[in-house]
């Protein structure tokens, strides 16, 4: 089948960062389901992945965490999903990616894709939603029905954010306070539901000051935090609850302590990477945010079409996202 792979980890401008290959395709056996990918979507992992994880024995790598596609097989304990269905998932880090033609996937991490949406349309959501809701729901824990409580998301206008702000906006009464830096990206994070848009590129303290805003009891940071660490120990609400997805290099808790500020690492991998108990829950999460989709509650974050998935293509999505001024979701389809 075809596939898109990379053996050594290259900046991306060099042509052999990542190549058009041919590799066998897999079968499904287990819980597992056989995938037809049919798009696909980019995101920073992928490029962090490429630069740094090295191909394991000189094999190639196949990288990729965002897919739609449709069932073609299904392995012998699958109860989920039959042949046929259309799904939508992010897949594993420990296994091979979405960049190729058929992709296996543990069923407990997929989810029935919105019928209302394209396959390249719902590509550009399973990852960030995962992410988004796991953040929201799972590590701030935060109530749907909390009144008078406000929420700074830093770096909103990405993939996450873009799916964050909504989710936040429609599923709880959280006033929503959204970071961006151009005029496009902060008219974007207002169609898509946010209260207020404060410009990082400022001190976020005296953009809080500006707009008389009320310290927030959750900050979400979505990149950049070490940039803006030291402003959200000043800004958050004391015995708040902070939030981050990046990797800084170094992270110092400990101005937190007099404010008895929580911190939470979000990241949507570590269910399937150690297949915990409740591995099951990213499909009842995508479950849920495909009804919310076809109901018209939350929307498609798409922000470019870069073509069908090949190689050249991926590269030049991959550029893109690492310039940081990605609008939505950057997506690919068909081969």
């Amino acid at each position: 089948m075809k596939a898109v792979g990379y053996k050594q980890n290259l900046p991306i401008n060099n042509v052999n960062s990542l190549q058009d290959i041919e590799i066998e395709k897999p079968k499904a056996t287990g819980r597992d389901i056989l995938v037809e990918v049919k798009a696909i979507s980019v995101n920073p992992v992928d490029y962090k992945i490429r630069a740094n994880r090295p191909a394991p024995n000189e094999n190639w790598s196949v990288i990729g965490w965002d897919a739609t596609g449709i069932v073609t097989q299904v392995g012998e304990d699958v109860t989920l999903f039959k042949v046929g269905d259309e799904v939508w998932y992010a897949g594993d880090l420990t296994r091979q990616g979405s960049n190729a033609e058929y992709q296996v996937v543990d069923e407990r991490i997929v989810g029935k894709k919105p019928s209302s949406l394209s396959f390249v349309e719902a590509a550009a959501l399973p990852l960030t939603s995962l992410t988004a809701y796991e953040m929201l729901f799972h590590r701030l824990q935060v109530s749907k029905d909390d009144a008078n409580k406000s929420i700074l998301v830093i770096g909103a206008a990405g993939g996450v954010g873009s799916i964050l702000v909504q989710l936040a906006k429609k599923l709880t009464k959280l006033n929503i306070i959204a970071t961006a830096s151009r005029e496009e990206t902060t008219s974007w994070l207002q169609e898509l539901g946010s209260d207020t848009v404060v410009n990082h590129r400022h001190k976020l303290s005296e953009e809080f000051e500006k707009y008389n805003l009320p310290a927030p009891e959750y900050v979400v940071s979505l990149n950049a935090t070490e940039q803006h660490v030291d402003e959200i120990v000043k800004l958050i609400k004391p015995q708040g609850k902070f939030g981050f997805i990046d990797d800084p290099k170094v992270m110092n808790v400990m101005p937190f302590k007099g404010k008895s500020v929580s911190t939470h690492i979000e990241l949507m991998f570590t269910r399937s990477m150690f297949q915990t108990e409740d591995m099951i829950e990213q499909h009842n999460i995508l479950n849920e945010v495909s009804a919310l989709i076809d109901k018209g509650i939350i929307r498609t974050t798409v922000g470019e079409n870069f073509g069908t998935i090949t190689a050249e293509n991926l590269r030049k999505a991959h550029a893109f996202l690492e310039t940081g001024k990605a609008k939505g979701k950057i997506v690919l389809e068909g081969f």
